[in-house]
C-alpha cells in the first residue's frame, strides 16, 4: 500500500517519518540521506550523513570539519536500513557520486531521483533504472517546450571561436564534464581552470575519472590569443563582465543564463521533458510525485492515466 505521507516537506526539507530521516535537507538535520554533493542538496552541519564515497569526498573538500559529524559511506546497490525503512543507492547520472534513493517500506517501493540526467557523461556513473511504486522525480525542466540538445554538438561550436574563451560553469560536476568534452572533441583548445575547481578535479582523478588535459589558470597566458578556454565558477564569471579580448560563454540548460544571444552553450546536467517521460516509462510507477520545479505539465500530460502529486 502506498502511503501518502511517506514523504512530506517540513521546515528542514523532505522528511520520511517512517525512517526518521531527511532526503537532501535544506537545513542541518540529525539524519540526512544525501543524493549528491551540489550545495542545494548537500548542506553542511548534519549530524549523521548517508551518501556515496564521492559525495562524502566533495562535501569534506568544500565544508571541511563542518561537513558532518559522521559519514556512513554506502556503495551503489548496497541495501542499508534507517529506522524501519530499507534504502539502496542507484546511480543517477547527474554528476560523480550522484544517487537515486530507493526506499522500501511496508511492501511498497519509493524512488527519489535527486537530480538526474540520461545524456551520456564520461565523468560520472550512468543512470540506472529500477521499478518503483512511487517515483519522486525532480521536475527542473519538466516542460514539453524544453529539449536539451546533444552536448557534443554544443561543444563543437567552440571550433568556430578562434579567440580566447571565458567559460562560466558550476565548479562541481559541470566544469569537469566540460573539461572532458572539450579535451575530447575540441582538442586544439588549451583548457585553463580556476584555482577553486582544481581540488575538485583531483577527487575525480582519485576516483578513477580522468578528465583530459587541463592546467591551472595563469594571467600571463590569457594575455595572448592562443585559443585558451578559461573555465571559471559563476561568481568569478559575473565579476569579469568587463573582460576584453575574450568570448564570454556560460554553459547551462537555462536560456536566461546564456551570456549572449549569438553564442549559446546549452549543456545541462538535468533531464529534459522527453527524458523525464523515459524515466517514468522505465520505472513503471503507480504514482509520480514531483519536486524542484513545476510538476503541472506532468499532471496535465498524464491526466487520469497516472496519479501525479506535486510536493513543492
Amino acid at each position: 500500500m502506498i502511503l501518502d505521507n511517506f514523504l512530506y516537506i517540513d521546515a528542514n526539507g523532505l522528511y520520511c517519518p517512517y525512517g526518521d530521516f531527511y532526503l537532501d535537507p535544506q537545513q542541518p538535520a540529525r539524519t540526512a540521506v544525501i543524493s549528491h554533493a551540489h550545495a542545494d542538496h548537500a548542506v553542511a552541519g548534519n549530524t549523521e550523513v548517508w551518501c556515496t564515497e564521492a559525495t562524502a569526498a566533495f562535501m569534506q573538500q568544500r565544508y571541511g570539519k563542518n561537513a558532518a559529524k559522521f559519514f556512513n559511506i554506502v556503495a551503489y546497490r548496497q541495501v542499508f536500513s534507517i529506522g524501519g525503512a530499507q534504502l539502496t543507492f542507484i546511480p543517477a547520472g547527474h554528476m560523480l557520486g550522484s544517487a537515486q534513493v530507493l526506499m522500501e517500506y511496508g511492501g511498497s517501493r519509493y524512488l527519489y531521483t535527486g537530480d538526474y540526467k540520461l545524456q551520456p557523461d564520461h565523468t560520472c556513473e550512468p543512470i540506472e533504472y529500477v521499478e518503483a511504486d512511487v517515483l519522486v522525480t525532480e521536475s527542473t525542466f519538466a516542460d514539453p517546450g524544453v529539449a536539451h540538445p546533444d552536448p557534443v554538438a554544443e561543444i563543437n561550436k567552440l571550433h568556430d571561436i578562434k579567440s580566447n574563451i571565458l567559460l562560466g560553469a558550476y565548479g562541481l560536476g559541470k566544469s569537469q564534464r566540460l573539461i572532458n568534452l572539450i579535451s575530447t572533441h575540441v582538442p586544439q583548445k588549451t583548457i585553463l581552470v580556476h584555482h577553486s575547481i582544481m581540488p575538485l578535479n583531483a577527487i575525480y582523478q582519485k576516483m578513477g575519472y580522468p578528465l583530459g588535459n587541463h592546467q591551472l589558470y595563469s594571467r600571463k597566458l590569457m594575455k595572448t590569443q592562443r585559443e585558451y578556454v578559461y573555465i571559471i565558477p559563476p561568481f568569478t564569471f559575473d565579476s569579469y563582465y568587463r573582460a576584453t579580448g575574450v568570448k564570454r560563454l556560460f554553459a547551462s540548460g537555462w536560456k536566461n543564463l546564456q551570456a549572449n544571444k549569438n553564442d549559446t552553450l546549452f549543456i545541462s546536467d538535468h533531464a529534459d521533458w522527453s527524458d523525464i517521460l523515459r524515466a517514468i516509462h522505465h520505472t513503471r510507477p503507480k504514482q509520480v510525485w514531483t519536486l524542484h520545479g513545476d510538476g503541472s505539465h506532468l499532471k496535465k500530460h498524464f491526466c487520469d492515466a497516472l496519479v501525479v502529486k506535486i510536493l513543492n
